[in-house]
């Protein structure tokens, strides 16, 4: 498999993960004040998404320059 391949996997079961960690924080919410820890467990998940999303948003403009450039020489 690709980088490419690996990073969509990836991001795809980070944000299962993170969807799951809100609601786990939604939940302990409703019974009372939660632990620090289930406050800011979305976070990790959420700041690798931000970086495997920028590189999927980046990806198709990386390789428009690069047949750009095959193109005129």
């Amino acid at each position: 498999m690709d980088w490419s391949k690996w990073i969509r996997q990836a991001h795809r079961w980070l944000s299962i993960i993170f969807t799951a960690t809100v609601v786990a924080n939604f939940v302990t919410m409703a019974f009372g004040q939660p632990p620090a820890w289930v406050v800011y467990s979305p976070l990790p998940p959420l700041f690798l998404m931000l970086f495997s999303g920028l590189y999927m948003f980046v990806l198709p403009y990386v390789a428009k320059g690069r047949s750009a450039q095959r193109a005129n020489g």
